[in-house]
């Protein structure tokens, strides 16, 4: 009897733990499932109609000095956002542009009829962290044309500075991409202009 009540005392240890086993790996799966599922949403591509302004890591519109729209951010792929609410910045009568930010994103995705546009990319370095050329180091591309070593500081000519890079495509796919690579520090956007041209 005691051999007996062992063996089933030894059998129900051995239940317990494949059980807590099997519980374990199942909430595993669902979190990678969750987090594939998050992933996949983030990084679906915003459907929007050019002219289009987006204001990187904003999440309320805005509208600017000229009478324009800027849309909350979208249309990324992932990384941070970051704001500098209080930051004085020159170059641009609309610092409330510059002041959010997306940083460490790999991509921005947009669904666009195919035609012809100009693409102006919005930068301020704004981040205390940074206090001189080459501290923050990193390349694009918009829809093939590449951007090499691109440097906020060097472009702008300093700190708190707006600068504007503007870049003619054609759209021949449906689809507008505009990937980042780091190089020093993590690559940083402020705003995305999509406008057509003729």
């Amino acid at each position: 009897m005691k051999n007996t009540n062992r063996l089933m005392h030894k059998w129900a240890g051995y239940f317990a733990v494949m059980l807590a086993v099997a519980l374990i790996a199942a909430c595993q799966s669902a979190r990678a499932q969750a987090s594939t599922n998050e992933a996949s949403a983030a990084a679906a591509p915003a459907v929007v109609t050019p002219p289009v302004r987006i204001n990187a890591g904003a999440t309320d519109k805005i509208t600017n000095s000229a009478g324009n729209v800027w849309l909350p951010d979208q249309g990324f792929a992932d990384g941070d956002t970051f704001a500098a609410d209080d930051a004085e910045i020159t170059n641009t009568p609309d610092a409330v542009l510059y002041r959010t930010e997306r940083f460490g994103m790999t991509a921005y995705n947009f669904v666009v009829p195919n035609g012809k546009y100009t693409v102006k990319l919005h930068f301020a370095e704004v981040y205390s962290g940074i206090t001189g050329p080459g501290e923050r180091v990193f390349s694009f591309n918009v829809q093939g044309h590449e951007f090499k070593d691109f440097d906020i500081w060097v472009k702008a000519g300093g700190f708190s500075k707006a600068y504007v890079e503007s870049v003619d495509v054609e759209v021949t796919g449906g689809k507008l991409n505009i990937t980042f690579t780091p190089n020093v520090e993590n690559p940083k956007i402020s705003g995305i202009e999509i406008l057509p041209r003729s």
